[in-house]
């Protein structure tokens, strides 16, 4: 069995997802010299976002490194500004010329709800609120089947999507998404979800693995941080491991790809590793302390309505 920090999923395309990646938000400044040191500690996954602003500074890194492009798995994602099925192949491209690359191994949609279109990643009216556009996620999607048909985008998938839009793109798309990117960690397991995705051959990569570490949510004062639980500190101690290394293994154990961002040498070095497993009784134990918690909703932000089906719906965007 392959360990953690070397396993890799199969997704439906045929290609290998490694179980571990760096997240890259925010930070712009830290990230090229972050990504250098996680590839040089033996990350093969990256991820990335156009709304990140960070695809520069990965290329740079990624280059820097001097290990073979076929090595390393790049993920990018559509931001709302580019829905329009005509904007959707230079948005891809774009992010292509950042990243100094020639295809990314996935493209993503970053979210079901489209933006005025345009160059402003946050287009607004004179009172500052948001406008979006009217396009079907649908229509942006067929407008990505047509970047795995050039080589340019080998896999394609989405982020943030309820089920019934996940079944609705199932239903009127050619290529099934391969992966889905989604906050989930122990206090938000979104069992049901996930055994939804395992049905349909939809690899599931696990953002936001150690819930509310990012001060953008404000809800650590309400609900504390989820590397301070009691049940994961404890497991950590058990295994002589960290509480967050704990909750990584947890994702990989379940069949999912983790990607905790970090800025931090020793923290990235800390993240990946976790050659360790958990005891079934230990997984039994962060089962029970799923609190349905949602950190990340922008539904006021973005004026449309998001995982309105989902665990953790009730909880508004902190």
């Amino acid at each position: 069995m392959a360990s953690n920090t070397q396993k890799t999923y199969k997704l439906s395309t045929g290609a290998q997802i490694p179980a571990i990646g760096l997240g890259t938000w925010q930070d712009e400044a830290a990230q090229e010299a972050s990504v250098l040191v996680a590839l040089q500690t033996g990350y093969r996954h990256i991820d990335t976002a156009r709304c990140y602003g960070t695809e520069a500074a990965v290329g740079k890194a990624i280059q820097k490194s001097g290990i073979n492009r076929s090595e390393i798995f790049v993920t990018s994602k559509l931001w709302n500004n580019k829905h329009h099925p005509d904007d959707v192949a230079q948005a891809l491209q774009d992010s292509l010329d950042d990243l100094g690359l020639e295809y990314l191994d996935l493209f993503l949609m970053h979210w079901p709800c489209a933006f005025k279109r345009g160059d402003d990643p946050f287009p607004s009216d004179k009172d500052g609120k948001l406008i979006t556009a009217d396009i079907d996620y649908v229509d942006t999607y067929k407008a990505m089947e047509d970047l795995v048909k050039s080589g340019k985008a080998k896999a394609i998938g989405v982020c943030n999507f309820s089920r019934k839009e996940i079944e609705r793109l199932i239903a009127n798309a050619t290529i099934k998404p391969a992966v889905h990117q989604m906050e989930l960690h122990p206090w938000l397991q979104q069992s049901d979800f996930y055994d939804f995705h395992r049905t349909h051959g939809i690899h599931v990569t696990q953002y936001s693995p150690f819930g509310d570490q990012n001060q953008i949510y404000g809800a650590q004062e309400k609900y504390g941080q989820l590397i301070n639980d009691e049940t994961l500190v404890e497991i950590g101690k058990k295994y002589g491991k960290t509480s967050a290394q704990v909750a990584l293994v947890w994702g990989i154990e379940h069949g999912r790809s983790v990607i905790p961002k970090s800025k931090h040498p020793e923290r990235i070095r800390q993240n990946f590793d976790i050659n360790f497993e958990l005891k079934p009784e230990d997984l039994k134990k962060i089962s029970s302390i799923d609190r349905k918690l949602r950190f990340n909703d922008s539904s006021k932000d973005f004026g449309y309505e998001l995982f309105t089906d989902l665990d953790g719906k009730q909880k508004c965007r902190c």
